[in-house]
């Protein structure tokens, strides 16, 4: 008997410890981007700006109408990024980069972070909606993630998955994009240039990709990424976005979804590694998100950007990368959108 108080006050206290995981305070934020990459200033006429600042607060206006009728961060992050994916600015769905045979190859991935459910896909070419199917992955299957024909297969049996022809990811820009790319590679070969892999990347010029997290009023976390990836990729080239802990991570303490140069996001464990130093190192989310980016990755030879988000509403978001495409909502209601670094 004498064991019995002790025992009830140590559960007593496991229970609240638990329950302090992930405090039910109410309090909800979302952060956004659409890309990280180099995009100087001048380069962007007045209108595009316009173009690329609406298209991000309708992705806030999206994920936060969620926010605030009490529904959940998984939710949230998934309106968001179709907001991204639907808009041809970005390089994710409608705007996605061109690969080498002059088609499209889509990546996806969302995470929940106090359940650390999953789902990823990667080398799609029919889904309008990555971001869905990959949800529709975590929620209706046994698997994290489906890759090429397979995840098609997969689509297949969701008809709420819409589907369009591999020309609705067209866009002039991208098209601009890989023809610039190829006449590139095409100098380089007549050169005599780079004829086998030495252990060196060129950097890339636009380091696309759109990203979400959310903190709910339950206190919970969710991060979603979605790319199209690289211009003239060979090969079903795969990056970071849908690999689960590279380019997308939530846990119930941290969100995160990076946009970047992927080979170095992927070797570094980018996205879980920031998290990982706010649940073991103590370090502030700020800390965490700039020591990863602007210091593991560049000394790694690596470039782009990041946001994430934590349990208590604090957002951060480095880049190292010239510019990055950005939104946010804070707890208390305030909001913004920024490309450049300062603004």
């Amino acid at each position: 008997m004498r064991l019995s108080l002790p025992l009830a006050v140590l559960f007593a206290m496991s229970f609240n410890l638990s329950a302090a995981e992930a405090p039910a305070t109410g309090k909800t934020a979302l952060v956004i981007h659409g890309g990280a990459g180099f995009v100087p200033m001048q380069s962007i006429t007045p209108s595009e700006r316009k173009a690329y600042h609406e298209a991000l607060n309708r992705a806030l206006d999206a994920g936060n109408a969620v926010l605030s009728r009490g529904g959940t961060a998984l939710d949230a992050v998934t309106e968001a990024v179709v907001v991204l994916e639907d808009a041809p600015q970005f390089n994710a769905g409608k705007g996605a980069v061109f690969n080498a045979k002059g088609g499209h190859e889509l990546d996806a991935a969302i995470m929940e972070g106090h359940t650390r459910r999953a789902g990823a896909i990667a080398g799609v070419t029919t889904i309008k909606n990555p971001i869905k199917l990959a949800r529709t992955v975590m929620e209706k299957s046994p698997h994290v993630m489906l890759a090429g024909e397979g995840a098609e297969a997969f689509a297949d049996e969701h008809p709420d998955i819409q589907r369009v022809p591999n020309s609705y990811f067209d866009t002039d820009k991208r098209l601009e994009q890989l023809k610039r790319a190829q006449a590139k590679e095409a100098k380089e070969a007549a050169d005599g240039k780079r004829q086998a892999f030495d252990g060196t990347l060129d950097p890339p010029t636009y380091l696309g990709t759109v990203g979400a997290v959310a903190l709910d009023s339950q206190g919970h976390i969710a991060a979603a990424t979605s790319t199209g990836g690289m211009t003239n990729k060979k090969w079903g080239r795969v990056g970071d976005a849908p690999i689960i802990g590279a380019g997308t991570w939530a846990d119930e303490r941290c969100g995160v979804s990076g946009t970047g140069w992927g080979e170095f996001y992927i070797r570094n464990a980018v996205a879980h590694d920031i998290c990982a130093r706010v649940a073991y190192r103590g370090d502030s989310l700020e800390d965490a998100a700039n020591e990863v980016v602007n210091r593991i990755v560049t000394k790694a030879g690596g470039d782009g950007g990041a946001i994430a988000l934590d349990r208590d509403g604090n957002i951060a978001m480095p880049f190292n990368s010239g510019s990055m495409f950005r939104g946010w909502i804070k707890p208390d209601g305030s909001r913004g959108t920024a490309i450049h670094e300062g603004e």
